[in-house]
């Protein structure tokens, strides 16, 4: 594990400047001041007026400012018993906060946590990173004490992260990412389902995107297909159904809270939230209410620096991605970390780089490199390619498959116009087809997060989007994108496919 950061979080403290004798002169050379006379009764008026406002303003504020911090309730950061330092400053070092959602509801209290994820923000305050870890996901667990009983739960050489939380509280699972990834969490963040939900509310709703109709009675998700504003409980239930996305597996789930979570932070972003304090306020206010947080966390103006990190950031270099896992040999229902792709990503997150910027190509030895033809890793020519117009300008699946036939494919066809207009460009591919169907999107441009399995046609389906209403590549696509990590940048629009499509 890496060493902790030895700087500190800058305190914060209020001071009383003292007034001191100030002479403003003004017409006549008369001075107003100590000694300078009694001035004129309605200049002194407004100047008593304005002093009344700037103090009552103060006032506010702090009485505003102490209530948000009386809103919490707190937990030791760290059980392993390793918590020696103290975290990083909220403005200038990488910081590392560890959030988590439970299923608590009604005071239910629950020992699992039903979301886990890594927030990473770069010391540049220039991108951020957050990696989604499986609730299925089997890690070493250290020992934790349970602060509340002295409880000791022993080091397991193999446990369910999510069961971490049972051993303690938060700071167990602080404990084990931290031993997992070689960083140091300074911060976290817990919540319960009443904090999305009134979060959800606060900001007027979140704009999703499914490509079918889902009706999941486990979770109470019921949306039409296209586009939805959910809010309260329909938002919820999008953020934890299991069985409605994808293979009814924890990918597809995460793929989903990924897809809620940039569309929440696109939204934030145009209605420029994150400067508009009233608005701001009430975030904080419904956040705080529903957080059980480390105790430096608590601290205003930490809270603040965060919020000054975040403003600016540029969505495209905000990654959502999945910690890189792989089925369990023992137990296909369990997974564990693909080591060679997971350490690269925490390696990444140590050395605070950004992972949206891609690799740098390596430089060629020209002197001694034999020129070599490799062959296609698929016959273009074989794959049966189908397109859809969903971007509500008209033509762009007879352009594009006319694009697409001159690169190769020679069974483009154009399929004309699709049942509803989409936000997002998307390519299918049936049982077979998954290597033909990277092909296409190489050929088109498109980042592999838009890139799904589909039924009820053969080969590739490429349903062309309001992101691709021009051109004959997706321009808005960086071509370094996430590397092999799946995932999605914030300003990616996505849509999730239902369970059993």
């Amino acid at each position: 594990m890496s060493s902790r950061r030895a700087s500190s979080a800058a305190g914060s403290s209020t001071r009383s400047a003292q007034p001191t004798a100030r002479r403003t002169r003004v017409s006549g050379g008369r001075h107003l001041g100590r000694g300078g006379g009694s001035g004129h009764p309605a200049l002194k008026a407004v100047a008593a007026a304005l002093s009344l406002v700037l103090v009552a303003g103060l006032a506010f504020v702090g009485i505003q400012l102490i209530r948000l911090q009386n809103n919490f309730d707190t937990r030791p950061l760290d059980l392993s018993g390793n918590d020696n330092a103290a975290p990083a400053a909220a403005a200038t070092d990488p910081l590392q906060i560890l959030v988590l959602g439970t299923d608590n509801r009604e005071g239910q209290e629950s020992n699992n946590s039903d979301v886990m994820m890594l927030v990473h923000l770069g010391a540049n305050r220039e991108h951020v990173t957050v990696v989604s870890f499986p609730r299925d996901l089997l890690v070493p667990l250290p020992a934790c004490t349970d602060p509340d009983t002295q409880t000791v739960y022993p080091a397991m050489e193999l446990g369910q992260l999510n069961g971490a939380l049972g051993n303690g509280g938060p700071g167990c699972t602080v404990a084990a990412i931290n031993e997992l990834t070689g960083l140091s969490i300074d911060h976290f963040m817990m919540a319960d389902f009443n904090a999305v939900e009134e979060l959800s509310n606060t900001l007027g709703g979140v704009e999703v995107c499914v490509n079918q109709a889902v009706d999941d009675p486990l979770s109470g998700l019921n949306i039409p297909a296209g586009v939805s504003t959910v809010q309260g409980e329909q938002a919820l239930a999008f953020l934890r159904t299991r069985h409605g996305f994808g293979n009814g597996g924890d990918e597809g789930r995460i793929r989903a809270q990924q897809s809620f979570l940039s569309s929440m932070a696109r939204k934030i972003q145009s209605e420029d939230t994150l400067n508009n304090l009233p608005k701001l306020y009430s975030i904080a206010e419904t956040i705080t209410r529903n957080l059980t947080v480390d105790e430096q966390l608590t601290d205003i103006p930490t809270l603040v620096g965060l919020a000054g990190r975040l403003k600016d950031v540029d969505l495209g270099r905000v990654a959502f991605v999945t910690a890189p896992v792989v089925p369990y040999e023992l137990d296909n229902n369990r997974l564990v970390l693909d080591e060679p792709a997971s350490q690269e990503l925490f390696d990444a997150l140590v050395n605070d780089e950004d992972i949206t910027a891609g690799a740098e190509p390596e430089p060629e030895d020209t002197a001694t490199a034999a020129p070599t033809e490799e062959a296609p890793a698929v016959d273009r020519a074989a794959v049966p390619v189908s397109l859809l117009d969903a971007s509500a300008v008209g033509n762009r699946d007879a352009e594009l498959a006319e694009f697409l036939l001159g690169e190769g494919f020679t069974q483009a066809v154009a399929g004309g116009q699709a049942a509803l207009a989409n936000p997002a460009t998307q390519i299918f591919f049936s049982p077979g087809w998954e290597e033909a169907a990277a092909e296409v999107a190489a050929a088109l441009n498109l980042p592999a997060v838009q890139v799904a399995a589909g039924t009820g046609f053969t080969g590739v389906l490429v349903q062309v989007g309001q992101d691709f209403t021009e051109g004959d590549r997706l321009a808005d696509a960086e071509t370094g994108g996430l590397g092999d990590l799946s995932g999605q940048t914030a300003d990616q629009i996505t849509c999730q496919s239902a369970f059993g499509y």
